[in-house]
């Protein structure tokens, strides 16, 4: 905080020097346009330039453009060109040339946008200095649900997204209409990364007569997929918190000063960053999808130990991947935690753009300015820099794989899945294992649906589903589905009807490509119905399963399977009943689909008899490389990117004719239970408080390793029983209108109570798995929101106690907010996931590492105990902190404290245990 006082206070002063690097600014001159300005760093004149990797060049230049001695000084600018001796120490800002939001994290930010306009009114100020200044997207692709399949139409499931999420609706068309800056493309046009590549992406952007890289950074993990098109971007969900504390600062700083100049201009810090080198070699098999590829890179770059880094590919084997194919690599980059993994631009970019309507002229600007800058990939490019970490992966030997049953990074070749199943059910329960005993793994259970019989057994799939995310960019794995679908049926092969079979593609452009293909009708035929346009399974929007089939599955202690062509999987998130999700490409999904089962060996094993009852095999109905190229070229073209294009500046007619208040602050329904004030800006002040030091806190969970951002998080569908469904009953609503906790992330009550609410945390204070704790000073077990509320009430802050990797898997801002407004003032940990602990220092929760070697168990911690920490006014990284350490103890309803005696200092008549533990803060 005293750093960020310290640089408001001095901002108006940054803007009256000229611009240092103005003697670096060039003309580029091209044929058929004027003459256009940019920054060059090759006038530098430094040969330390041409050795920078490329993503590190876009890093530079964008420090360079944006240097205004304040937020970005020429110090900044020296330790970039100097990456190869700085790197993973200096830190950084980095300003993005555009923001990119979901619906489902994008509201939040836009709800405290909102928020701070009555803030800042209320504080005398003008309500209209509060916009975004860095241009926001924001995409509206999460709100849909699957109530509908089968033969009922995609239409049934928007009208009721539309029904159902009217008020967020609302919300989202005031905002464009409110704000500056603020753009939003309505629902039911496309996901949030299918948009960003096919509309939004610019790779070379020009403003105020100046052209400069394309970049973003957005609230989607799937932002990561722009980096397969040259364009550098991430997704990171506190950048929403950055929108709030970066305004926050300026009303409290500045006060009446013109704070539009600071709002959303703060650059995002982040530490130089190590670049590894991807080389690729080899050929691709003939039966090798993208997704294979994926799959293959990214158990070559988890091994590697790269997080947090970036990755560059480089490689006599990236010519041979196409854009889509780049795509959907570097979309995968948070499954092996880098950063990016970034694709340099070159000829196979350009023919991407040139078949996707960018007018002659603007290619013309990319190509000379990419090549005058040196951003431009030659064919004969090697590796960038002689010292970099490289990492060779050769393409001839990644064979077709899915990922699970449990965990992404969990890769089973395909030859092997029948195989690693069955040791799945006799491995212990864990990442992988299940532990059926070996009499019950036969076990067959018949069950009725829709007047026929049929059964269920360890390994049937319930769940098939080809969704938006990762595969959708690459036309070439969906057209290699629907031609399996075409060959399948022609075969006489069906899909079981009591499976839930899913299509949701990633914009209309894939409905289009697999319609004029030929192959649609066909993957409808087998159940694969288009539902919708956006995020469904993957995030846990499925419609239940039939009752018979939950039944079955219940009635033998079953492990069902679900099979999902997207990147994300942990037990219970698709459905409750359904224990083992597998990731798959969309061909595989249809396969396992007709199959039934994952139990299958596809080489010795048919996917079902035709007509004729003779076998039919997966090689008998797989399409060649050869197949899927052909339509690809006669079905892929620039008329599917105009249609996207003019369906987003059309919209629909429901947004088209929904009224919205034309006011500068959003009138706020107090009856809404879907968008609330939130409570961040209600005791707002003039002055910056220090941190307090924590006293007498209780743990309110006490968890093991690798608890993920899904447990902490509120993600899927509102269990009825749960702390948020008590809520929402209060305000008469039915289970029916509860919605997801995804269309309820502008409303902090429901979130809130939905944090920690996830159905497998397992929480030693409690000794099971669920979402409930142990409310020491009463011994009763509660929902831990009610345990919380319960010790905010009677004034006792809180910590949480976990294992190692705490808060990893996908971002998630609500991660970090929940437990903030449940009380948690620190969370003591073995390590914890890099972004994760950004988010929790930026929400005021103090990261606290146990010293190397020690942990809970080491230490003889119960949980039960009670935590005094002393914050200093100055903290700083990996600095040592004191923690006190008491036992309470109830006797006859009586308490009292007891400190432990593990080191002894009598201090009269307490005994006082001392840990010493790290605090990790970002620098």
């Amino acid at each position: 905080m005293k750093k960020l006082h310290v640089k408001c206070s001095v901002f108006v002063f940054c803007f009256c020097a000229a611009h240092p690097f103005n003697h670096l600014i060039d003309t580029l001159q091209t044929e058929k346009n004027k003459a256009k300005k940019y920054f060059n760093p090759q006038k530098l004149g430094d040969p330390k330039y041409e050795r920078l990797p490329f993503s590190i060049r876009v890093l530079l230049e964008a420090a360079i453009r944006k240097c205004d001695g304040f937020y970005v000084k020429q110090e900044d600018v020296q330790n970039i060109l100097n990456w190869e001796k700085l790197q993973n120490e200096a830190e950084i800002p980095f300003s993005p040339a555009r923001v990119l939001l979901q619906d489902f994290t994008g509201i939040p930010a836009l709800v405290d946008l909102a928020a701070m306009r009555d803030a800042v009114a209320k504080n005398g100020i003008d309500p209209n200095l509060i916009n975004p200044k860095c241009p926001t997207d924001l995409i509206v692709d999460h709100s849909l649900q699957i109530d509908f399949s089968k033969q009922e139409t995609a239409l049934k499931n928007q009208e009721m997204e539309l029904i159902r999420n009217k008020e967020r609706l609302q919300f989202f068309k005031w905002c464009s209409k409110a704000f500056k800056n603020v753009s939003v493309v309505p629902p039911d046009i496309g996901s949030v990364h299918q948009v960003n590549l096919e509309y939004l992406s610019r790779v070379v952007q020009e403003s105020e007569g100046f052209v400069f890289p394309d970049s973003v950074v957005g609230t989607d993990s799937h932002t990561t997929m722009i980096n397969g098109l040259g364009i550098l971007g991430w997704g990171e969900s506190f950048l929403r918190m950055v929108i709030v504390w970066h305004l926050l600062f300026a009303m409290i700083m500045l006060g009446g000063i013109e704070s539009e100049a600071v709002m959303l201009g703060q650059p995002v810090s982040l530490t130089l960053p190590q670049v590894v080198g991807c080389k690729l070699v080899g050929s691709i098999s003939t039966l090798a999808t993208s997704i294979d590829i994926v799959l293959g890179i990214t158990k070559h770059l988890r091994q590697a130990g790269i997080s947090g880094k970036f990755v560059e590919f480089f490689g006599p084997g990236v010519s041979q991947l196409s854009a889509a194919d780049r795509t959907t690599i570097a979309n995968m980059c948070p499954e092996y935690n880098a950063t990016v993994s970034f694709f340099p631009v070159d000829e196979t970019t350009l023919k991407h753009f040139k078949q996707t309507n960018f007018a002659e002229e603007k290619l013309e600007v990319m190509e000379s300015y990419l090549k005058a800058v040196k951003l431009f990939r030659m064919s004969f490019t090697t590796c960038p820099h002689a010292t970099l970490q490289v990492i060779e992966v050769n393409l001839n030997s990644i064979m077709p794989s899915v990922s699970g049953p449990k965990r992404p990074q969990d890769r089973v070749p395909v030859t092997c899945m029948k195989e690693d199943f069955l040791s799945c059910l006799n491995e212990k329960v864990g990442f992988k294992g299940f532990h059926i005993p070996r009499e019950k793994q036969g076990i067959l259970v018949p069950f009725q649906h829709e007047g026929t019989e049929y059964t269920l057994s360890h390994g049937s799939v319930v769940i098939a589903a080809v969704i938006s995310c990762t595969n959708n960019c690459n036309p070439s794995v969906m057209l290699t589905a629907g031609l399996l679908a075409k060959k399948a049926k022609e075969a006489g092969l069906t899909v079981k009807p009591y499976i839930r079979t899913s299509l949701a593609p990633g914009s209309g452009m894939v409905t289009h490509y697999l319609n004029a293909s030929g192959v649609l009708p066909y993957l409808s035929q087998l159940g694969f119905e288009v539902i919708g346009y956006g995020c469904a399974t993957c995030v846990g929007n499925t419609a239940p399963l039939p009752e018979s089939v939950v039944d079955a599955i219940k009635e033998g202690d079953l492990v069902a399977c679900g099979v999902l062509s997207g990147s994300r999987h942990f037990e219970g998130r698709l459905c409750d009943c359904v224990r083992a999700n597998y990731l798959a490409s969309p061909p595989l999904v249809v396969a396992y689909a007709i199959a039934g089962t994952v139990g299958i060996d596809f080489e010795k094993e048919p996917l079902g008899l035709n007509a004729e009852g003779k076998e039919v095999f997966l090689k008998d109905v797989w399409p060649s490389k050869e197949e899927v190229q052909d339509v690809e070229e006669h079905t892929v073209v620039a008329s599917i990117f105009r249609a996207l294009r003019s369906r987003i500046q059309k919209g629909s007619p429901f947004w088209n004719n929904m009224d919205v208040p034309d006011s500068v602050l959003f009138p706020w329904d107090p009856k809404s239970t879907y968008i609330r004030c939130p409570p961040f800006f209600s005791k707002l002040s003039k002055e910056v408080s220090v941190p307090g030091s924590i006293d007498n806190a209780h743990a309110l969970l006490f968890l093991g390793n690798k608890v993920t951002t899904d447990h902490i998080s509120p993600a899927g569908s509102i269990a009825r029983i749960s702390a948020a469904a008590k809520y929402l009953q209060s305000k008469r609503l039915t289970p029916r209108e509860f919605n997801s906790y995804g269309a309820r992330r502008g409303n902090d009550a429901v979130m809130t109570r939905g944090t920690f609410a996830s159905i497998k945390l397992q929480n030693r204070l409690i000794g099971k798995t669920g979402p409930k704790t142990l409310h020491v000073p009463s011994g009763q077990m509660l929902d831990v929101f009610e345990a919380a509320e319960r010790y905010q009430r009677d004034g006792f802050p809180l910590i949480i106690l976990a294992g190692k990797e705490y808060g990893s898997g996908s971002s998630r801002d609500w991660a970090a907010k929940g437990p903030y407004l449940l009380g948690v003032r620190a969370v003591i940990a073995e390590s914890f996931e890099k972004m994760h602990k950004n988010h929790l220092v930026g929400m005021g929760i103090a990261p606290l590492q146990f010293l190397p070697g020690q942990n809970a168990d080491s230490l003889e911690l119960s949980g039960k105990e009670r935590f005094s920490i002393s914050l200093p006014e100055e903290l700083t990284p990996q600095q040592e902190l004191t923690v006190l350490v008491g036992y309470f103890y109830t006797i006859n309803r009586c308490a009292f404290e007891l400190f432990g005696s593990r080191s002894i200092i009598l201090l009269g008549l307490y005994t006082v245990c001392v840990l010493w533990l790290f605090i990790i803060v970002s620098t």
